[in-house]
């Protein structure tokens, strides 16, 4: 079995966004998105890997393998063409959110937006909270702040 290469790590938040947010509005949009995300849900931003900003965590184990570990509750990360935002769980009702967000586009589990003023920031809290709800209903006492 490989091990995950994306663990918590001690490298700080805003001197990543700094550095790796390639445009003046990426920066912009990240270090507001990292004020939403840390005010609304009470979790301290942290880095995952090299290039993902995490909000509490939760400890998993793969029903199709025999795959476990530590992932964030939600994230996202300023990546060179679009803001990644890891918010989106496949929860009862997410769909229906997804028709209001805005403009955007969907990866397999991953939301890319190319500025923040292209999404409804409501509908995103939204969908913030419907995933975190689910990740704590489905995997129990092993969610936590990181």
């Amino acid at each position: 079995m490989s091990e995950l290469k994306t663990k918590l790590t001690d490298a700080d938040v805003y001197e990543f966004i700094c550095s790796f947010a390639n445009t003046e509005q990426k920066q912009k949009d990240s270090l507001e998105l990292l004020k939403l995300l840390e005010d609304f849900t009470g979790y301290k931003p942290k880095m995952w890997g090299a290039s993902i900003i995490g909000f509490g965590s939760y400890h998993y184990k793969s029903d199709r393998s025999r795959q476990e570990g530590d992932w964030p509750l939600i994230g996202f990360s300023p990546r060179k063409t679009a803001i990644s935002l890891y918010v989106y769980a496949g929860a009862e009702g997410q769909e229906k959110m997804l028709q209001n967000l805005g403009k955007f586009k969907m990866g397999k589990a991953c939301i890319y937006v190319k500025k923040l003023s292209d999404i409804d920031l409501e509908v995103l809290k939204e969908m913030v909270n419907t995933t975190i709800e689910y990740l704590s209903e489905k995997y129990g006492s092993n969610t936590h702040q990181s």
